[in-house]
């Protein structure tokens, strides 16, 4: 009896399965982009329709995206709000590379700036804590991790104390990075008053899929005329002279010129996305002055409107290059389209430098960069492994002339997944510094000689922690 009742019910589904199926299919063939993940959706659904159709509703879907467009559709402040003065037409050697990041961003080239370039928070955090302690209209602060230790509580009592004198402060901070069950920063900061927003958190089950998205971004805009931006978060470790237990040094940029009204709207979009204020008070937006002759551009990147355009980027950037490239990040793990575009440079003469640490934060990142790596090695990449302190700078410059820099790592997670603010530099002097940086952490040189000596259970290992790459 029971057998003919499941049977009735196995045949009473089956419509329901068959619809289900069909719609999933639907779906999957007019949004997604990628042939692997199209099959593995389809398939699925066709398989298991009843359980297959609910994994793609939680986690198929890119409502990030669609929450985007929405929001972009009703935003009038980044028109209004819009600023020509600064605005560049490149020529010459990297004029290609401009046109194309250009359309790519849709944000103009900007000429005008002035940037200053910062090691550790010995010399960063205090520069940025005399900068809130002398605003006078408005602060903007983003960061992935912001801590309630000796360095974070610093950047509360500033912030408190702006707000009480009547500054405009708005402050976001990841909904995981800075802590998901208790945020203790955000706790002291709304208890005096300052509006502050966890991005993407949520403890509600059905908002779980969103808990993979995080912002990685690091902003300061304040007054609407100083930035900062870079790699670096709000935390005792950046510190070093405290010698804290695991130092982090890390590289941070101060820019002047009406670049810094791209910060400010790269805030305001995600500001608006958080929490639905347009941050439209024109006490945000003033007058920009040009201060210096660097031609700079905000490139941002994140599973919403702005997809990939990092990796684009970077891309495009090693496809025109004509003589070398050099990279540091501190975690190292590009999808095969990077790698491939890496090992093409290297095979048609390019000087191809990686630095990476020589140990990172995150055992299981080393583990699969080790098994990613050997195409590398083949085509002629240089790849270097940096001593300790583990360094947390994120930059890239090509042929000693362009420069990006940012809170962007190269792996899948910060291309794909993480809401990333990139600037790309034109400035010969600039590039030449970073480049200079870069080549003094070349400290051990990793061959195909050190990945071959590995033992079977470490490639097994290596090679399993490689397929956890889009998360890692």
């Amino acid at each position: 009896m029971n057998y003919q009742f499941l049977a009735y019910v196995h045949l009473a589904l089956w419509p329901l399965r068959l619809v289900l199926s069909v719609l999933v299919t639907l779906h999957v063939l007019r949004t997604k982009r990628d042939v692997g993940s199209s099959i593995g959706w389809i398939g699925l659904a066709w398989l298991a329709p009843l359980t297959g159709a609910a994994l793609y509703v939680m986690f198929g879907i890119n409502r990030v995206r669609r929450l985007a467009q929405r929001l972009r559709q009703r935003q009038h402040w980044s028109s209004r709000h819009h600023v020509s003065r600064g605005q560049r037409e490149l020529d010459g050697e990297h004029a290609l590379l401009a046109k194309a990041v250009g359309r790519l961003t849709e944000r103009p080239l900007l000429g005008g700036n002035a940037l200053r370039r910062f090691h550790d928070g010995d010399s960063t955090y205090p520069v940025m804590l005399d900068a809130i302690n002398g605003a006078r209209t408005s602060i903007l602060l983003c960061s992935y991790i912001f801590h309630d230790d000796r360095v974070g509580s610093g950047f509360v009592e500033a912030l408190v104390a702006a707000h009480r004198r009547g500054v405009l402060v708005r402050v976001m901070v990841d909904g995981i990075g800075s802590g998901y069950l208790r945020c203790a920063v955000a706790q002291h900061l709304r208890a005096a008053g300052v509006p502050v927003a966890r991005f993407m958190h949520s403890v509600l089950p059905w908002r779980m899929p969103f808990i993979n998205l995080r912002t990685h971004k690091k902003i300061l805009v304040v007054d609407g005329a100083l930035g900062f931006t870079g790699g670096m978060n709000i935390a005792v470790e950046n510190m070093l002279r405290f010698k804290p237990k695991h130092p982090v040094s890390d590289t941070h940029f101060e820019l002047r010129g009406p670049i810094v009204h791209q910060l400010t709207e790269a805030f305001a979009k995600d500001w608006s996305f958080s929490t639905g204020e347009e941050l439209d008070d024109p006490r945000f937006y003033p007058e920009q002055k040009e201060v210096g002759d660097v031609l700079m551009r905000v490139v941002t990147s994140g599973p919403d409107a702005d997809l990939e355009k990092i990796e684009f980027a970077m891309m495009q950037a090693v496809a025109v290059a004509r003589r070398s490239v050099r990279i540091m990040t501190p975690y190292f793990l590009p999808d095969e389209r990077l790698l491939t575009v890496l090992s093409m440079g290297a095979m048609r003469g390019l000087e191809i430098d990686i630095v990476m640490p020589e140990a990172s934060n995150q055992k299981p990142v080393d583990w699969a960069r080790d098994a990613n790596n050997g195409p590398l090695l083949q085509a002629g990449t240089r790849l270097w492994l940096a001593r300790a302190p583990f360094n947390h700078s994120k930059l890239m410059v090509v042929d000693g002339s362009w420069a990006m820099i940012g809170s962007s790592n190269m792996d899948v997670r910060s291309l794909r997944l993480n809401f990333e603010l990139n600037v790309e530099v034109y400035d010969e002097r600039t590039a030449s510094e970073i480049e200079a940086f870069i080549c003094e952490h070349r400290h051990i040189r990793q061959t195909h000689h050190d990945l071959d000596k590995r033992r079977f259970f470490h490639r097994l290992r290596d090679s399993t922690a490689r397929l956890m790459l889009p998360y890692l």
